[in-house]
Order: C-alpha cells, then sequence, then structure tokens
C-alpha cells in the first residue's frame, strides 16, 4: 500500500473551517486541526458537537447531507479537499467509513469489497488482490463469508466488511466514525487491535469515537469538541489526564481542575 515518509510534512490540514447546515444551523466554527503521516488523532464530544460533520468535510461528503463549508480550507498533502466530492478526496487517499456501517446488506461480502475501489477507476488486478489479501489478513472471518449476503453478518462482522470495503481503496488518510458503536465489548476489543494494526502499517487514521477510553489509548494526538468549537487539544496521554476528560469522558470522579497548559494552542 502507498505510504508517504513522515518527513513530507503533515497528511492533513484543517485550517479555521466554519461549516453550515441549511441556511443557518452553524455546526462548525473556526474548527482547526492537524493529521500527521502514520499518526492517530481522536475527535472526543458529545452528540451533536460537530465530529461527525468535521469527518464529512474533509471526505467531501457533506454536501450530501445539506451542509457546507463557509469559511477555512481543509488540505491532504498538496489537495484542496473543501469544495471537492468524495471521489476526488478517494484519489487522493482519504476514505471515509460512515457511522452505522452501512454496507450494501443485499450484496455479498465479496461485492462490496469490490465495491470499494470503484472511484480509483481501472486498476490492474495485482492491486486489487493484495487490497484483497490485506483486508482479509486483519478480517479472517470475511474470508470466510465471501459469497455470504452482507445483511447476514453480525453487527461486528458488518463493521469489519465496512473497514475492509475502505481498505480497498489503499487509503493513505482514514477516517473512522463511531467503529465500535452497538458492538460487544470483545468485538470492540477487537476493532481497536485492528485500528492500531492499520495504523502500523502507515495508514494515518482520524477517530471519532464515544468510547473515550478505547480512543485515548489509540491517538497521538486529540480533540475535544463542543458546540461546533475546538475546547481542549493535544497530546492523548496529556488530555487523558485532565480533570475535565477523566470527568466527562472517563467516567472518573475528580476534584477541582487542575490541570494546565492543555488547551486550544496545545494543538
Amino acid at each position: 500500500m502507498p505510504e508517504a515518509p513522515p518527513d513530507e510534512g503533515p497528511a492533513l490540514h484543517v485550517e479555521d473551517v466554519d461549516v453550515v447546515y441549511g441556511r443557518a444551523l452553524s455546526a462548525l466554527r473556526s474548527v482547526s486541526l492537524t493529521v500527521p503521516h502514520g499518526g492517530v488523532v481522536t475527535l472526543l464530544g458529545a452528540n451533536g458537537a460537530g465530529k461527525t460533520t468535521l469527518l464529512r468535510a474533509v471526505s467531501g461528503t457533506l454536501r450530501l447531507h445539506r451542509g457546507a463549508i463557509t469559511a477555512g480550507r481543509i488540505r491532504y498533502g498538496g489537495t484542496v479537499l473543501d469544495g471537492r466530492d468524495p471521489v476526488a478526496a478517494v484519489r487522493a487517499g482519504v476514505v471515509q467509513v460512515p457511522e452505522g456501517r452501512r454496507v450494501f446488506a443485499g450484496l455479498t461480502v465479496d461485492e462490496n469489497l469490490r465495491s470499494g475501489g470503484l472511484g480509483l477507476g481501472r486498476r490492474a488486478p495485482a492491486q486489487v488482490r493484495e487490497a484483497r489479501e490485506r483486508v482479509f489478513s486483519l478480517f479472517p472471518r470475511l474470508a470466510e463469508r465471501t459469497h455470504q449476503a452482507a445483511g447476514l453478518l453480525s453487527g461486528g462482522e458488518q463493521q469489519m466488511l465496512a473497514i475492509g470495503r475502505a481498505l480497498m481503496a489503499a487509503p493513505r488518510l482514514l477516517l473512522l466514525d463511531e467503529p465500535s458503536l452497538g458492538l460487544a465489548p470483545q468485538m470492540v476489543y477487537r476493532i481497536a487491535e485492528v485500528v492500531r494494526e492499520i495504523n502500523a502499517q502507515g495508514t494515518a487514521v482520524l477517530l471519532v469515537e464515544q468510547n473515550a477510553g478505547m480512543a485515548l489509548s489509540l491517538a497521538d494526538h486529540a480533540h475535544v469538541l463542543e458546540v461546533g468549537e475546538v475546547r481542549l487539544a493535544g497530546p492523548a496521554d496529556e488530555l487523558a489526564r485532565t480533570d475535565a476528560v477523566r470527568r466527562l469522558y472517563l467516567g472518573e470522579e475528580t476534584g477541582p481542575e487542575t490541570s494546565s497548559g492543555t488547551g486550544r494552542g496545545a494543538a
């Protein structure tokens, strides 16, 4: 799979981005973040904080939900992504796995996987074969169910398929939206292992995840969104020790706020 050397600069730059739905609903305000090559960055926040909106803005799917970027810039390497469509993002190496899995229920596992590379145009059989082998090495269960309809898979298997379908495009940056949502604890652990392995193979990850403990354990860097704005940002291990994150996202009892030096400027 393609892998960019770390000295080529950041894989993703989101710079002061504003997003509006319809004509009036402000979803993001002056949001900035960087995802470096080979890094894992997580977004934490309550429902409605703007996490999914940010992924949609990066992947080009925002317009499908009647949203629009009204200010700021999104760049992946030398490619400007704001205002582009999802196919342009995929061809640039940026692929999103949406919340809720959204596999094609009436198609087989194999057909779902093959659909993952359609936006890339004609590819050599060896490239397709290599991508499939990578998916099956990460998810052996999918290899056992190649000809089974995706709608008959369990929730965990469908999440595996959704991630596998995205990997068929050989992304350099994978956008994951709530990959553990609704899964049993054992499957949550497996998905976390897979995200770690995907990253170890050279793919950068921008992760939205309600399971804050899992997200912070996987990430190098974290951002906390509140009502469409970045309220906290910094190294994931440092944020995990702040009273605000421990209390609001990790469910721990804390005393008065004592953290210092971690805030928006720490990003």
